[in-house]
């Protein structure tokens, strides 16, 4: 019973650890100030983002080293580069401390490196305390880290709500959290437990998915309100009284469930049919050589990573088209709808098989409204069309983020997850920098094209800066879309063979 109580615990610190670590996503509230201290280009500034998001290349450091630390010391070390990287970026914009190009650059690298190694620590507690239910509690923790930027913005608010505050707060919470986690993380059941699925779990889960949706819900809303600082204090105090809520749901359910059924311990419940196709062992050699692998890589860079690389330009994008006022609220809105994408990605294991559609159908599906909006922004320039195409982009993207995680461990196993999941992200920075470089190149033409015919006392239009792009970053979604619709066809038998004739998935039981 104390391990069950236990397990839940560690997912709830799951939950604490990505609402609080998903810094990248707030990253447009302070570029331009950034950029303005150290006076560099939109070039420069894009680098900047990829650098943070190149962090995640080496995501696969945090695999190796869980071989030989123990994993609350990993955690810890996420949190001190984290402290390390924003810690010195704040003292950089505050004129506390002056630094060049080439160690800020460092910093955003190693800030993109801590973000990756909470979201492994998060995902190795996720599989080894949910062996069953596995992507219900990846889906439910990766779902908070889209929460992040709502968070942040709401905590900022009750500060000052400058740019400067956003980097402190990068800095401070990460760590914050992190050691509020261990307290529940150094708890977590013996190894050798394991714990079949019951009807409690699922609607323990369900419970969580509607306090999350709340959660979303609160800070969408109350994040678009123009309040005052004592208001946001209150309302950040009323966030973290909701992310407290599931430390009690677990228990009162559990306690009813474990009063009607005994716990049953199993070490393996392996089905050798299904295991043959779904969630079998890849290592990285392996990997590389399969069409599959390749189909879902490409889905990813042109799909998920798309989205991501837009956020980074929000900013700019907002300010091109003369909305620098709507920032916050933009970036509020991706978040948020984001958070809500990867939420639904945990729609195919509620959905208990009324819905017959394999994981990688649903990922196809989630990347059809990112093409749409890509093509509204290129050809509609008003503050509504920018609104609705943001909120398209974040749920797809952020659907694709969450449903990734359990796509990588049916398709090639989950003992090698640390390794084939972190290779999977590679795409991340890639991507970054290639779609980063398209924009940053096509913004900088445009604004030399505009200062030119401002010369001339010419209108500029601030659509067909990033007009280009968007078309670009449509196609490219486009090419995604269809990679994802191919992956669902080559994996689709598997994925019927691999499920039970009352429709639940069993995949990759460790």
């Amino acid at each position: 019973m104390a391990g069950q109580s236990r397990r839940w615990m560690i997912l709830v610190a799951t939950v604490w650890i990505q609402a609080f670590t998903g810094t990248n996503f707030d990253f447009s509230s302070y570029s331009s100030e950034l950029k303005a201290v150290m006076g560099i280009s939109q070039l420069q500034l894009n680098y900047l983002a990829v650098a943070s998001d190149l962090g995640k290349a080496f995501g696969w450091s945090c695999g190796l080293a869980l071989l030989y630390l123990p994993l609350p010391i990993i955690l810890l070390l996420a949190a001190a580069l984290g402290l390390c990287a924003y810690g010195a970026q704040w003292l950089l914009i505050t004129s506390r401390i002056s630094l060049s190009y080439d160690p800020v650059f460092f910093l955003c690298f190693l800030a993109g490196l801590s973000i990756c190694w909470f979201n492994t620590v998060c995902f190795v507690l996720c599989i080894r305390n949910f062996s069953s239910n596995r992507p219900l509690a990846i889906s439910l923790t990766v779902s908070f880290n889209g929460v992040s930027a709502a968070l942040y913005t709401l905590a900022a608010r009750a500060i000052d709500g400058s740019p400067t505050t956003y980097l402190f707060l990068n800095a401070i919470l990460p760590i914050l959290t992190s050691l509020v986690a261990l307290l529940l993380i150094l708890r977590q059941p013996p190894a050798p437990y394991s714990y079949q699925t019951s009807a409690g779990d699922n609607r323990i889960f369900l419970i969580l998915n509607v306090i999350a949706f709340l959660t979303g819900l609160y800070l969408l809303l109350l994040n678009s309100a123009s309040l005052s600082h004592s208001t946001c204090r209150l309302l950040f105090a009323g966030a973290l009284i909701i992310l407290a809520l599931p430390l009690g749901i677990p228990g009162i359910i559990c306690g009813r469930e474990l009063v009607k059924r005994a716990i049953y311990c199993c070490k393996e419940l392996i089905f050798k049919d299904q295991l043959e196709v779904l969630g079998e062992e890849h290592g990285a050699k392996r990997l590389i050589t399969r069409a599959d692998f390749w189909l879902y890589y490409i889905s990813y860079l042109c799909g998920g990573t798309v989205g991501l690389v837009y956020s980074n330009n929000l900013g700019q994008i907002a300010q091109s088209l003369g909305r620098q006022t709507q920032t916050a609220i933009l970036v509020n809105i991706y978040s948020s709808c984001s958070f809500f994408g990867r939420l639904i990605s945990a729609a195919p294991d509620l959905l208990d098989g009324k819905v017959r559609l394999a994981r990688t159908g649903w990922l196809a599906v989630a990347l059809v409204p990112m093409p749409f909006a890509f093509f509204v922004l290129a050809e509609v320039e008003n503050g509504q069309a920018l609104l609705a195409a943001t909120a398209l982009v974040g749920l797809s993207s952020g659907f694709v983020f969450a449903a990734a995680v359990s796509v990588t461990s049916e398709l090639f196993g989950s003992l090698s997850f640390g390794v084939n999941h972190n290779i999977i992200i590679t795409n991340i920075p890639l991507g970054s920098l290639l779609y980063g470089l398209l924009a940053a190149l096509i913004y900088d033409d445009n604004d030399n094209e505009g200062r030119r015919r401002l010369r001339e006392n010419l209108e500029i239009m601030g659509r067909h800066c990033y007009a280009k792009t968007f078309l670009a970053w449509a196609c490219i979604s486009l090419l995604g879309l269809a990679c994802g619709v191919a992956l669902c066809l080559r994996t689709r038998d598997a994925y019927k063979r691999a499920t039970k004739p009352g429709g639940r998935r069993s995949l990759g039981e460790p």
